[in-house]
């Protein structure tokens, strides 16, 4: 198994979570503040340079108010 960072489905995780923060309207900084992390935390994960586990990826979402269903469907459906 190949390493996930910088593909194409990567691309496409970080590219709906950015989106999902967006249509929050929440900045990079409210996120963090949410999560009890650093805005380099979420900036790292949006840029693709850290990658984020199961966990992770479940509470940045449920920080935005977004739908994980509807961004693994996304993710998955990427060829």
């Amino acid at each position: 198994m190949s390493k996930s960072l910088r593909t194409r489905a990567h691309r496409v995780l970080i590219q709906e979570l950015r989106a999902a923060r967006h249509s929050a309207g929440l900045s990079q900084q409210a996120v963090a503040d949410i999560l009890e992390v650093s805005q380099s935390y979420v900036a790292k994960i949006e840029l693709g340079e850290r990658r984020i586990d199961l966990i992770e990826f479940l509470q940045f979402v449920r920080a935005v108010d977004g739908s994980w269903e509807a961004i693994l469907e996304k993710v998955t459906s990427t060829k």
